[in-house]
């Protein structure tokens, strides 16, 4: 090694690096937990890629690893390498959630298969933190310790592991603090990562995983997150993570590092010899330059030693090296370590470790656990689930105060009907409005799963909670508040301004129908938006089905007229089925004449409007409007409108749980 390079002279893999107690000064773990070594054993993995546009696409294999080996000790293992060298693919691989269609290789703990429970045992860590912001910090981790730890750890003891954890990932200050969300102000980016660590924590996991945690952090806070976890690997812990390029002061902090580059393994061993190996094999490392941007340069063939390296080459004329000349570097790099010492020492114990023990990877990704019951995870979902609405009450107070003010419009416009023609076309006018806005304002139902689908999928491959109970707290605990207080302020506000029936049970059967109108639609979108990435995607699907289902709502076209091939688009539309409910509920046994009209001025009436004597004599009661719309006034043809509404109800739901339930489980 050269001597005018201080920095390598640090010893990276001394516990007191950075005033990191050792693992004798720091012993807060939860007892019973054993040091496990991970051993990756022939990696490989494909991904079927589609390409060109519909009947014209093809489809093809790529590529992502192949032939990885590896030990994983307790300290800090990094994954270093550019962008698409397979370092996340490879995380995902080592903590059984990636999807295993084109996987190969064994897995093993401690010399023995991994678990089929692996990913609810050991902990992971997401890019994107997944983490209530609504919610404080130790709420957060409150939750997390309700649904994995055992019912038989007692209340008391779970509170106390919370505390610890606070205390252990220096979290005291901001503990009672809400984490925050894009719309309020929370915790710093640095107590946020750490929330999401310790409701990893929680189960005192010997494996931790981590995905790029350093992203979204300035230099220094990204410095503070390593080294608590090079604390926690001190302590036993092994701590496995992706990085893309860290500082020297990170870097220094690393026990192991592998370095890929194309999906292949350029480097895999202590972190303080990777400098030296690479100079060993003719890439010399430039004084005070950090070594994570000399490995990165040398891959992506843009550093001095690169040039120097190729210099050399060129002055060569043998044969075999004007060959490798022509590979890429991550090809030579890549067949440069398997020749090296490095590669054959790890071949060697991975032998010794997986002789007698192999399992296929493929058997080891399908068995998700669960620490608690139904009840019990329905009980803390729910409970966060209504926090939630709570703690961000700007949508819900907006729904309200816009619920309000259309009301109040609507009462305004429509205000004391008559028992008239006109009256008679205000009353459908209003009814179809109520319908309608019922429809349009569920699309705002879309954003529940789609803005928490990571969080979803996180916690329930972690083993958090069941689909099923995730699904129904939100139906409780969001959907119905929302979607039951908008519908009795309106018909409230709406019914006595427009002097409607007045009799209590038109009044309940109106605020009944709107209620129906509005489930239907919210369960529509919630199946429409199950599964969805993009919001954008979700709301213009929801919003081109309401306009169609408009059109055969009963107004804007008489659905007796409509062509047969085309009138059965009328049993799905959500609207028709409230309005005709409104129309039997309201007009059933009005007259609308009310002597205004007399036998003289039949004549002079029918000319001047251009219609029939028969029309004339059905638009002069409800009873006849209904009969001219093709409408059952019966009691029963009130109610088979609501049994309609409810059957498309749990037909929405159904689906949307499906999507839920078989979605892909694989972060």
């Amino acid at each position: 090694m050269a001597k005018d390079q201080p920095h390598l002279s640090i010893q990276m893999s001394d516990s007191n690096t950075n005033g990191i107690p050792s693992r004798k000064q720091f012993s807060s773990d939860l007892p019973g937990r054993k040091e496990s070594i991970l051993t990756f054993h022939n990696i490989c993995y494909r991904v079927k890629t589609k390409t060109g546009f519909l009947c014209f696409r093809k489809t093809t294999d790529k590529e992502v690893l192949r032939d990885v080996n590896g030990i994983m000790r307790p300290g800090l293992n990094a994954i270093l390498g550019p962008t698409g060298s397979g370092k996340s693919s490879l995380l995902d691989i080592l903590a059984a959630r990636k999807d295993p269609s084109g996987l190969s290789g064994d897995i093993l703990i401690n010399g023995a298969p991994q678990p089929s429970n692996f990913k609810c045992t050991s902990g992971y860590v997401v890019q994107d933190d997944v983490v209530m912001g609504t919610l404080t910090v130790r709420e957060n981790l409150k939750f997390s310790a309700a649904l994995r730890l055992p019912k038989s750890v007692k209340d008391q003891e779970k509170n106390e592991r919370v505390n610890q954890i606070i205390k252990e990932l220096g979290l005291s200050k901001v503990a009672d603090s809400k984490v925050g969300t894009q719309f309020t102000r929370g915790v710093s980016g640095g107590e946020r990562k750490r929330t999401n660590i310790g409701m990893e924590l929680i189960t005192d996991p010997a494996i931790l995983f981590l995905d790029e945690p350093t992203t979204g952090l300035d230099a220094s806070t990204a410095n503070a997150v390593l080294l608590l976890l090079k604390r926690l690997g001190n302590n036993g812990r092994t701590i496995i993570f992706s990085i893309h390029q860290p500082r020297y002061s990170i870097f220094r902090l690393f026990d192991n590092l592998t370095l890929l580059a194309a999906g292949r393994v350029l480097y895999h061993g202590p972190a303080q010899h990777a400098i030296e190996y690479f100079q060993s094999i003719g890439y010399q490392c430039e004084p005070y330059n950090n070594p994570a941007d000399f490995f990165l340069d040398i891959i992506n063939g843009d550093s001095t030693a690169v040039a120097m390296s190729k210099t050399n080459a060129m002055n060569t004329e043998s044969t075999e090296e004007c060959t490798e000349c022509d590979k890429t570097i991550a090809e030579k790099l890549a067949e440069k370590y398997s020749n090296s010492s490095y590669y054959q020492e790890t071949k060697a114990v991975l032998e010794n470790i997986s002789s007698g023990h192999k399992k296929k990877t493929k058997a080891i990704f399908q068995q998700i656990t669960y620490a608690n019951s139904f009840l019990h995870q329905l009980k803390w979902v729910s409970k966060r689930t209504f926090k939630n609405l709570i703690g961000n009450p700007q949508a819900s107070i907006a729904q309200v105060c816009v619920t309000i003010v259309l009301g109040l419009i609507v009462g305004v416009i429509f205000f004391g009907l008559k028992e008239d023609s006109a009256g008679l076309q205000n009353r459908v006018g209003a009814m179809f409005f109520l319908t309608t806005n019922q429809c349009f304002s569920s699309i705002s139902a879309i954003e529940l799963f789609v803005v928490e689908k990571k969080m979803f999928i996180h916690e329930y491959i972690s083993g958090y909670y069941r689909t099923s109970a995730y699904f129904i707290a939100k139906l409780m605990a969001d959907l119905i508040p929302m979607r039951t207080i908008p519908s009795i302020i309106f018909t409230c506000i709406t019914y006595f301004m427009l002097g409607l029936k007045p009799t209590a049970g038109a009044f309940f059967t109106m605020m009944f129908t709107l209620m129906m109108v509005s489930y239907t639609a919210t369960s529509m979108a919630l199946a429409i938006a199950a599964g969805q990435n993009v919001f954008a995607v979700a709301n213009l699907l929801m919003t081109i089905t309401f306009v169609f289902m408009m059109i055969f709502s009963g107004l804007l076209v008489n659905l007796t007229s409509v062509m047969s091939w085309l009138s059965w688009l009328k049993y799905f539309s959500i609207p028709r089925y409230g309005m005709t409910a409104l129309e039997i509920n309201e007009l059933s046994g009005l007259t609308f004449c009310n002597g205004q009209t007399t036998s003289r001025d039949l004549p002079k009436f029918f000319f001047s409007k251009f219609i029939n004597v028969s029309v004339f004599i059905h638009r002069c009661t409800g009873d006849g409007y209904l009969k001219e719309q093709g409408i059952d006034a019966s009691t029963w043809g009130l109610w088979q409108n609501h049994v309609a509404l409810a059957c498309m109800t749990v037909i929405f739901l159904i689906i949307a749980y499906l999507k839920l339930r078989f979605m892909k489980k694989f972060s």
